[in-house]
């Protein structure tokens, strides 16, 4: 029923509701102009780059949405329901168009957090989504057919919904919750986010009813994900891959020698063994997974499964990687810390290698897709089975599918841009110093609201590193957590001081 209240908003004339839009924009002119600059760019990208960009994953995300059938064995599906949502259009130009608006959404949460909850003023709150809005990578991430974008929205969504209520309903637990599995389903990392809300509920005294929901909420559809996955694999998980990728991060340390492997008892074991000593081995352990089509391959291929993640090569390479911790926990430790600072550097080494490095730059030349074998077809087949409106064009006499095509001026704007505009590691580093500070300085709330964000992205950085290797794309979810961190241990002295008590929206008590 609506109310007369309602009713009477429903009918002012079109003048008010301008006037009320003009008061709007000059209360937030600062944002608006930031974000209209970053809307530009994201536009200029668009027409620079069509229809996306790609990376060797997004063949995979592209097959989930072409065969919806059956869930991928390397990583959840989540990002492959949102292009299958897509998919009656036909179109990849819409898929990057949703991922750039989606940096931008995360901009907005991050600055109506930081000014309704937070009581920060326009500048401060407006700087605090800088980093996201304009570094160059970011963009460039958003125009990848690739799941990140989607992740660091639903990352930020949970974390600015948990902040902005002091009390929570079960309602609002649920929707927390709902959000968490999908994070979860879209990367595997989200699970780990779930208990990290959590804690922080509990440390909050939230209560019981709003928690429960939560968990309810996001139990439910990620069970009922893993038991599609039983049902095709024939174990109840949510990948094939988790085994396999930390036997990655081992494989530049492990000695099976120190982690006692017997060939005649663990053949199976055996055979990941890698001869060569840690000195002689491979700069990354990407190498040791990904790209070795004589040694790694033929070790995870004499299993007999024709398929590196598959339940039987999971089990084994997790069972080898868990054991050469346990064996070797001072190496572990240091390859974790080497790949944990790593990202912190000012400069932009090249690694894990150059091919990798380069996906991460705007392209000088139309992009050609590859014609790997995926599930039913190759990985240019399944992208044209998606959007029809892909040209082709004939190289060595075969005819090529072109993902990407260049359109100058406004590639070469791109390009130059990505050379001087970019957030440097350091100045991640040191905003996640600002929120450890932050935190510290409120110990008597055990870190009050700045403790879940920074958490979050001290998180994100640190689990690469200690589960798979570093990647640069992996930075990139945790820069708005960072900020959103460090800006609010900061509030106290970018807050208006003028300003009355009832109008800023902020209790140090609520810490």
């Amino acid at each position: 029923m609506v109310t007369v209240a309602e009713r009477a908003r429903m009918n002012l004339p079109a003048a008010v509701w301008a006037g009320r839009l003009w008061a709007f924009l000059r209360r937030h002119h600062l944002f608006v102009i930031v974000l209209s600059l970053a809307f530009v760019l994201r536009a200029v990208t668009m027409i620079g780059y069509g229809p996306a960009l790609w990376f060797n994953d997004s063949f995979e995300y592209v097959s989930g949405a072409v065969n919806p059938e059956r869930p991928s064995a390397l990583r959840p599906n989540g990002y492959s329901f949102w292009l299958l949502l897509l998919r009656p259009f036909h179109s990849f130009t819409l898929v990057t168009f949703t991922q750039h608006l989606m940096g931008l959404s995360v901009a907005v949460l991050i600055y109506a957090l930081l000014r309704v909850r937070f009581g920060l003023p326009g500048w401060g709150a407006t700087l605090a989504t800088v980093p996201v809005l304009f570094d160059a990578y970011q963009i460039q991430l958003e125009h990848l057919v690739m799941s990140d974008a989607m992740f660091a929205l639903l990352v930020v969504s949970v974390v600015t919904l948990v902040l902005w209520h002091r009390k929570m309903s079960w309602r609002l637990g649920a929707v927390i919750g709902l959000l968490l599995a999908l994070t979860a389903l879209t990367r595997s990392i989200g699970l780990p986010i779930l208990a990290l809300v959590v804690v922080y509920m509990l440390v909050k005294r939230t209560g019981w009813k709003p928690i429960t929901a939560m968990i309810t909420a996001c139990t439910v559809p990620v069970v009922g994900y893993m038991g599609w996955f039983a049902s095709v694999y024939g174990n109840f998980a949510m990948t094939n891959s988790d085994g396999a990728i930390l036997y990655m991060r081992t494989a530049l340390f492990a000695d099976c020698t120190k982690m006692g492997v017997d060939p005649r008892k663990e053949l199976e074991l055996a055979l990941l063994c890698i001869n060569a000593p840690p000195s002689m081995r491979s700069f990354s352990g990407q190498s040791y997974l990904w790209w070795a089509s004589g040694s790694s391959g033929q070790r995870f291929h004499a299993f007999g499964t024709g398929s590196t993640f598959t339940p039987r090569t999971n089990q084994t390479a997790g069972t080898f990687a868990k054991r050469a911790i346990l064996s070797q926990p001072g190496d572990y430790l240091a390859r974790v810390g080497l790949d944990f600072v790593r990202g912190f550097q000012w400069g932009r080494p090249r690694f894990p290698d150059f091919r990798t490095y380069q996906q991460y730059e705007f392209p000088f030349e139309d992009r050609v897709l590859p014609t790997w074998t995926s599930y039913r077809g190759t990985s240019d087949g399944d992208a044209r089975r998606y959007d029809p409106g892909l040209p082709t064009t004939v190289i060595g006499g075969k005819q090529k599918v072109i993902g990407t095509w260049i359109h100058d001026p406004w590639a070469a704007f791109m390009q130059d841009y990505q050379r001087i505009v970019r957030l440097p590691g350091t100045v991640i580093g040191i905003l996640l110093l600002v929120g450890l500070a932050g935190v510290v300085a409120r110990w008597r709330t055990l870190g009050g609201p700045v403790l879940l964000p920074w958490l979050a992205a001290f998180g994100l950085i640190l689990a690469p590193a200690a589960t798979a290797e570093f990647d640069y794309r992996y930075l990139l979810p945790a820069v708005p957590l960072a900020c959103l961190a460090a800006a609010i241990s900061l509030r106290r002295g970018c807050t208006r001081p003028s300003a009355p008590a009832a109008s800023v929206p902020t209790t140090e008590r609520a810490e």
